[in-house]
């Protein structure tokens, strides 16, 4: 498996050009036995955000997917973790997450610290290869029977593409309900 085809991007397995995907994302792709079970496509870093992305390659956005870090505190002690949503949603991180970390403000991680702390590209990170102590909050649209999503893959210089069933079977993986909120028109682009 590991090929697929959505708009003009067409995959080879990640077993076959593993020189496309951060060091992270390989380890646990190898670990979890998927390397041929998601594809990989090499991009134009200068395409790899999302609206870039969809424009370029003529792609519906209920195909792409964003991964988001975020954080906040409680009782002194920082609370990180990712979330999974379509590209037609963002996370909504002021009810849903907040309440999920237990924490009184979540808000995105400065764009810096989200590099530093997953060691992966700004633009590519992924939630495949996140250290495993955070919680990875996935949207249930995600992972609906015969969606196939494009995340990143690490590396601004290719994107995954996989069912996104697999989201959902990562270890430390929770599927939630609503934690993609639709995104308005006055909002702008998702995040």
């Amino acid at each position: 498996m590991g090929v697929f085809t959505l708009g003009g991007l067409t995959t080879a397995p990640a077993s076959s050009r593993t020189d496309l995907l951060a060091p992270a994302t390989l380890a646990t792709l190898t670990a979890l036995g998927w390397l041929d079970e998601v594809g990989v496509v090499e991009i134009d870093p200068d395409v790899s955000d999302t609206a870039a992305t969809q424009e370029e390659f003529g792609l519906t956005a209920d195909t792409l997917a964003n991964c988001v870090v975020v954080g906040g505190k409680r009782e002194g002690v920082e609370r990180i973790a990712a979330c999974v949503v379509l590209a037609t949603t963002r996370a909504d991180v002021n009810n849903t997450v907040k309440r999920l970390l237990d924490v009184r403000k979540a808000s995105f991680l400065p764009m810096e610290r989200a590099v530093e702390l997953t060691g992966m590209e700004y633009g590519g990170i992924t939630p495949i290869g996140l250290p495993p102590e955070w919680p990875l909050l996935v949207d249930a649209r995600v992972v609906a029977d015969g969606v196939v999503v494009i995340i990143g893959s690490g590396v601004r210089r290719s994107k995954i593409l996989l069912p996104g069933r697999l989201l959902g079977g990562l270890p430390s993986a929770q599927v939630i309900d609503g934690l993609g909120m639709p995104v308005s028109s006055e909002s702008g682009a998702p995040r």
